[in-house]
């Protein structure tokens, strides 16, 4: 599902999005980068586009832009209560820091690269025993462009400057 549709998060969309978190997991990273409509990928990560809102670029007042936010933080919401009641409670990390280090030209590792320039913090689940970690965030690319809930998983947690317990401020 990679579409709006209108309509609250269903149990069935759920366990749908459940179980394309479990294949970004279990899959293995690409061996080149890629890019298509789903997402994107490279050798130590993944970026899923779980679902997208429409384009914004006749939202003069913004009203339409607001209502698919807030449906996509629903979704967001709902999976990340999921993955919690799997995984415990996700770590934030704080995308910021990345976005400036871009910017200024210092190397940052994918897919926290990809994610800081389309939202500005993500959740995340280590996995150590993969290898891995499992992030979910709601971004945006531009005013215009449509609104994405997105699942990455890669092989590097950023550093624990950045990153906090949910629990803890």
């Amino acid at each position: 599902m990679t579409t709006a549709e209108s309509g609250s998060l269903s149990s069935v969309a759920l366990e749908e999005y459940l179980s394309l978190i479990d294949e970004l997991l279990a899959q293995p990273f690409p061996q080149v980068n890629l890019y298509d409509h789903t997402g994107c990928g490279g050798p130590q990560h993944r970026v899923r586009i779980l679902r997208a809102s429409q384009e914004f670029w006749d939202d003069d007042d913004g009203e339409a832009a607001r209502e698919a936010g807030a449906e996509l933080r629903a979704y967001l919401d709902a999976l990340i209560a999921a993955l919690t009641a799997r995984w415990g409670e996700p770590l934030v990390v704080d995308l910021l820091p990345y976005l400036r280090a871009g910017l200024e030209g210092e190397a940052v590792s994918e897919p926290i690269n990809c994610l800081s320039q389309l939202a500005g913090s993500v959740q995340a689940w280590p996995h150590p025993d993969l290898g891995r970690w499992l992030g979910l965030a709601v971004g945006q690319g531009d005013k215009e462009l449509p609104l994405e809930l997105l699942a990455a998983v890669g092989q590097t947690l950023p550093p624990e400057r950045s990153v906090r317990s949910v629990g803890r401020s």
